[in-house]
């Protein structure tokens, strides 16, 4: 078979376990786009605008390990640049970004083109781009395109992070080189052995004279692909394991060890006080920024702290590194000896929310309660910023449950393009989505997307009219929103043969009886308008609100 450097590069995602891309056609990459669509094990998804697009492929990411995304150069690339790269960059997410560019005669020529700022240099969107990679590379040869695509999805494979490809569009139809072993692209760097031994002796040593252990374990955990590790090492020892509120379901919450999320002053009850009160804590891949620190109130450190970061481990003021995080807590686990003080007395935190009557209006609570009744081993719940990070943290997960949140990111409306690739992904999960109204507005014609794609995905949609997380961080009349009739949208997407269900729940038994109606549509998308008072939210919010608010009030050190 013969090879052009369309053809090659769609072989090479197809390798790497790619099955759909995300594209909005342009002219810099429909003639890419043709060559995408030749290869039968690849599917071609359409996105309503570049920016849910690359959220699109974050989502699938989350799903299925990496996503791609296709868009067309300047006034594409660089709106889905805040998605497919910052968004993902931020969340350790592994995403490629292909864009078309210029015919590679253009570049040095002094033509001014079309959907560029103007000038005659091309390079601002590559310089854009390197900023928020791990890899990035322009390909105006037909020669250089295996070396350069092998380049950006080894690196993005390697270090979960997204990448970058920019192809020129008289370039991609281009004969080039057959592909090689899919191999040269999944092939890890080599462990240093003595560091690791190293490492684990330290670690082992530290661990000997503690008595209260506790592990933390962080969002870094999953792109470090440990979560096994940890609960092996959880297992052995036998203490009480946190979670962080980006790692959310990260660790399973039917482990006899599991004691809720730490997250200062709004932890689950009793999981502030594990953490702060012990002797020995195993952080696993923590990510300390101000909203994880409430302000940053809430972050341990120290000598008591041994800190597994995916590319070095921190103990006792010693740091190793050379060797993957599994790799690690795997070795520790063979070797530290059992240390249950911390599971004794203590329990699991359960959400207990009594039933509201079927005419009772619908309240936070008893919506947060009926989407605890949903969740399954096969559950996805994508939780917007906001008050759903909320109620997410609050839930008790069963095992195989997944929550996905956006925390070092938080792009509002991340949710909704995000959980239609994340359903893309993985069909045969059940796709729930929260999400506010004020962050729906943002990227609402994803549902569309849903809709074409007979997609199942059940969207809760908090109607409480405004920026609630952002009234509880600092209020004005920038926080409130021109409301919309939303579960009337759906007739809109579906157009003349669509199968969305947009309903509208005021009670709590219209609620129970809209996620009956929304279970039972198979053929597409089901909007449920959750209408609760505009005061009505989480006591954690407010009080993690409040404490967010007064860090970003700090006022400006003077020096004299």
């Amino acid at each position: 078979m013969s090879y052009n450097v369309g053809k090659y590069l769609a072989k090479r995602l197809e390798q790497i376990g790619i099955k759909d891309h995300f594209a909005v056609a342009g002219d810099y990459n429909l003639v890419l786009l043709d060559q995408l669509l030749d290869n039968k094990n690849l599917k071609q998804i359409y996105d309503c605008n570049e920016l849910n697009c690359g959220f699109a492929a974050e989502g699938y990411a989350r799903a299925n390990g990496a996503g791609v995304c296709v868009v067309t150069f300047s006034v594409g690339a660089i709106s889905g640049m805040n998605s497919a790269l910052g968004g993902a960059y931020a969340e350790n997410l592994p995403v490629l970004m292909v864009s078309g560019g210029p015919n590679s005669n253009d570049y040095g020529s002094g033509h001014i083109l079309h959907h560029t700022t103007g000038k005659t240099d091309y390079d601002y969107q590559m310089e854009m781009a390197k900023q928020v990679t791990c890899a990035a590379e322009r390909i105006t040869q037909a020669s250089e395109a295996p070396q350069k695509i092998d380049h950006v999805l080894r690196t993005m494979l390697r270090e979960r992070k997204p990448a970058y490809l920019e192809i020129s569009c008289n370039i991609s139809a281009q004969e080039c080189p057959a592909p090689g072993p899919v191999s040269t692209l999944l092939a890890e760097p080599k462990t240093d052995k003595t560091s690791l031994d190293a490492a684990v002796k330290k670690s082992a040593d530290f661990l000997k004279g503690a008595e209260r252990v506790v592990i933390l374990v962080g969002s870094k955990v999953r792109p470090a692909d440990a979560e096994k590790q940890a609960v092996e090492l959880a297992d052995k020892l036998g203490c009480a394991v946190t979670v962080m509120a980006a790692a959310k379901s990260y660790f399973p919450e039917q482990h006899p060890g599991f004691r809720g999320v730490y997250w200062g002053v709004v932890s689950s009850p009793g999981a502030q006080e594990l953490v702060d009160s012990a002797d020995a804590l195993i952080t696993i891949g923590p990510n300390w920024n101000d909203y994880a620190t409430v302000g940053w109130r809430a972050w341990p450190r120290g000598k008591r702290v041994l800190q597994v970061e995916p590319d070095r481990v921190l103990v006792e003021n010693e740091s190793f590194a050379g060797f993957p995080m599994r790799e690690f807590l795997s070795e520790l686990s063979k070797v530290v000896t059992p240390k249950p003080e911390t599971t004794k007395n203590t329990t699991a935190p359960k959400l207990e929310i009594p039933a509201a009557a079927p005419s009772a209006p619908l309240t936070n609570d008893e919506m947060t309660r009926q989407i605890q009744e949903l969740l399954t081993p096969d559950t996805t719940l994508m939780v917007e910023t906001g008050d759903s990070w909320f109620n997410a943290m609050r839930m008790n997960l069963p095992n195989g449950c997944r929550v996905e949140s956006e925390m070092q990111w938080g792009h509002i409306g991340w949710s909704i393009p995000s959980g239609f690739g994340c359903a893309v992904g993985a069909p045969n999960r059940r796709n729930l989505i929260m999400c506010g109204d004020g962050s729906f507005q943002l990227t609402a014609q994803e549902v569309g997307q849903m809709i074409r794609y007979e997609l199942p995905v059940i969207i809760f949609l908090v109607d409480n009219k405004g920026y609630g997380i952002e009234i509880a961080i600092h209020d004005g009349p920038y926080n409130y929103i021109q409301n919309w009739n939303y579960a009337a949208l759906m007739d809109a997407f579906n157009g003349e043969k669509g199968h969305g269900l947009g309903l509208v729940a005021k009670t709590a038994g219209e609620m129970a009886e809209a996620i009956k109606k929304g279970l039972a549509n198979k053929k597409g998308p089901t909007l449920i308008q959750c209408c609760i008072p505009q005061d009505d939210c989480t006591e954690a919010l407010t009080v993690w609100g409040r404490e967010v608010a007064q860090t970003n009030a700090r006022p400006p050190i003077v020096n004299d």
